[in-house]
């Protein structure tokens, strides 16, 4: 069926066509849509050093990676991990390191400007663990001066705490393989130091004893001195189960869990077990790297992990949103594919779910290990919104996405990304988690997708949904918002929250949506927009403000629109994402909106800045009188 040719009469209508029509045109034949996910140059630099290690770096890589890195320089000399962000030392530590590997001189000016930066920062001394186990790998530090990663945690079992289960799915793939690596201690000399990079200051973290921190300090302390001998049967023993851990987890794409840490770990985990490069897991893993690189223009940079799951669902219902029926051509493309990327076999979640059968969709085009509660909820409101060629096997797969839902409820009453019940902060806690969240508690943002998809689905009065709707009463902030987890940040939480109360049956005149209007109009940029920087993670950082962006605009917008639409906020919105909007029907938006691990990793999706746009103008215009 050909799109609706409803000739526009006002400026959001045209611009709506616009949106449309450029996100039509961006349909990959197969039925998915899939743009870029863009994070930082720690991807590039650890590509560049994985490479070295293996011994399979060579000029082709390294030339147009480098000139990506080099493209990436503040004026400062560093690099930051997000547009815009202050100067980030572990970032511009590995920058530096793999210019250094690709030929350019230290006493370069970018190098100069750099160094002097690191220097400033507090040197290679103050980077985070996982930098220095880079150095270490590469002889440029002590592995006595970096925190126990004995190997033998892999036999603690399910119950224990601090088992590899209790961190949540993305650190425990990579822990798992820097168990092994960090058994062996490796030491790959360069034929260059990294000495002006240091200050001569000692590192000093001590926490006291009386702390949780202080504790595992002394811990590790003692596990230092049984790595000098440890158990010879148990470490055989402690090595063998990790690397089948690690082979069994791979995925079809040779990545693992579809993000670069694991993946990179993970070869160089196995590489030391003697795997050859040419082993099956070690090819399928050194080719699909390649498929995450994107070379154009003359440089290649790499993405740490890919959306095509996400980006497609949120397409579709961006465009059921924008007017189309579902019968459309494009429409049913997407829910084909989406239906054929359902996962039907038990992942890491199982541990805690052995009973529950499997029903829900992950991230990426292959990540049959690790599905998740928000793509799941996602699909089944992109699946709703189109007509499908077998509507029986739809329905049989959307009855079981909803009990793998309901079966991935954590006690409290919230949902996870990936687990369940998966809180054990004391994780945090421990001296080689210095680096982004390490457990996958509930979120709100999370909730929200789900309570709304429960609630489309029929479900809005079931005891279940209502306990996931009182998780997320409790959890709004002081100030009317709520923290957004997975999408930056308060802007993105209230946005996502907002229309899942509505939806689930809560009146509009509910105290908690009357607060969260209020807080938003009280955040609106003098220019009509909405804008959040990311520094609002951060202690001191200011909730919801920042330069207006398209997609917190439209996070916004959804909110308000839900909530009756009657605020005065929302016609200046509209009219900002009208006049921000690009001839060919899209937006720019530098800024990343998206959040890996608030504080410490953070994205941009290039879909985010058209698919939120078109689904606020959708939902306004059909509110319009």
């Amino acid at each position: 069926m050909s799109t609706p040719s409803i000739v526009p009469t006002s400026p959001a209508e045209r611009a709506l066509e616009r949106a449309r029509d450029h996100l039509l045109s961006s349909q990959d034949e197969a039925g998915w849509w899939k743009a870029e996910l863009e994070t930082n140059v720690t991807m590039e630099a650890e590509d560049l050093l994985l490479r070295e290690f293996l011994g399979i770096r060579n000029e082709a890589v390294s030339a147009p990676t480098a000139t990506w890195i080099r493209s990436q320089q503040n004026a400062d000399g560093a690099w930051s991990i997000y547009h815009g962000g202050p100067s980030d030392l572990s970032a511009t530590v590995e920058a530096y390191w793999a210019l250094r590997l690709c030929g350019d001189p230290e006493d370069a000016e970018h190098m100069r400007r750099a160094a002097a930066r690191v220097r400033e920062l507090g040197g290679i001394e103050e980077t985070r663990v996982f930098t220095r186990i880079w150095l270490a790998i590469f002889g440029l530090w002590s592995w006595r001066d970096l925190p126990a990663l004995p190997p033998e945690l892999i036999l603690l079992p399910k119950w224990f705490p601090l088992n590899i289960y209790d961190f949540g799915c993305w650190a425990r793939q990579t822990i798992v393989p820097l168990l092994v690596v960090a058994a062996h201690r490796p030491v790959h000399a360069l034929p260059f130091g990294l000495d002006e990079l240091r200050t001569g200051k000692r590192r000093d973290d001590r926490r006291p004893l009386s702390s949780w921190g202080g504790r595992f300090q002394a811990l590790d302390r003692a596990l230092h001195l049984y790595e000098r001998r440890p158990l010879a049967g148990l470490r055989s023993r402690s090595l063998r189960l990790c690397a089948e851990w690690i082979v069994r987890r791979q995925e079809a794409d040779g990545s693992w869990g579809g993000i670069q840490p694991p993946w990179v770990y993970s070869l160089m985990a196995l590489r030391l077990l003697g795997y050859p490069l040419d082993h099956p897991v070690m090819a399928r893993g050194l080719a699909g790297l390649d498929t995450f690189a994107i070379e154009e223009d003359g440089v290649r940079r790499f993405e740490a992990c890919q959306s095509p799951v996400w980006d497609t669902a949120l397409a579709m219902v961006a465009l059921r949103d924008a007017g189309l029926p579902a019968e459309h051509a494009a429409l049913v493309r997407g829910g084909g594919w989406l239906a054929g990327q359902e996962v039907r076999v038990p992942g890491d979640w199982a541990v805690r779910r052995p009973e529950l059968e499997p029903g829900g969709w992950a991230f990426e085009f292959e990540n049959d290990n690790y599905p998740d509660l928000d793509d799941t909820a996602e699909v089944v409101l992109a699946l709703r919104a189109a007509k499908s060629d077998d509507a029986e096997a739809r329905e049989a797969a959307i009855r079981r996405a909803l009990r793998w839902t309901f079966g991935m409820q954590c006690s409290d009453g919230g949902w996870a990304a990936f687990d369940v019940d998966n809180t054990r902060s004391l994780c945090n806690q421990l001296p080689f988690c210095d680096f982004g969240e390490v457990i996958d508690p509930p979120s709100a943002d999370v909730t929200a997708h789900v309570v709304e998809m429960l609630a489309h689905e029929g479900l809005a009065d079931d005891p279940r949904t209502r306990a996931g709707v009182d998780w997320i009463l409790r959890e709004q902030e002081p100030d009317g918002s709520w923290f957004g987890r997975w999408g930056a940040n308060y802007l993105y939480g209230t946005g996502a929250v907002v229309p899942a109360l509505v939806a689930a049956g809560i009146p509009v005149s509910h105290p908690a949506l009357r607060r969260a209007v209020t807080w938003l109009e009280s955040v609106q940029n003098p220019d009509g927009g909405w804008g959040e920087d990311l520094r609002s993670y951060d202690a001191g950082g200011v909730p919801g403000r920042g330069a207006s962006t398209p997609s917190q605009t439209a996070w916004a917008l959804l909110a308000l629109l839900a909530a009756d639409g009657k605020s005065a906020a929302v016609t200046p919105g509209i009219d900002w994402l009208v006049a921000a909007q690009r001839e060919d029907g899209d937006w720019d938006e530098p800024q990343f909106t998206g959040t890996g691990f608030p504080r410490d990793f953070y994205i941009r999706y290039h879909l985010y800045r058209l698919n939120f746009p078109l689904m606020a103008l959708g939902r306004y215009l059909r509110q319009a009188p």
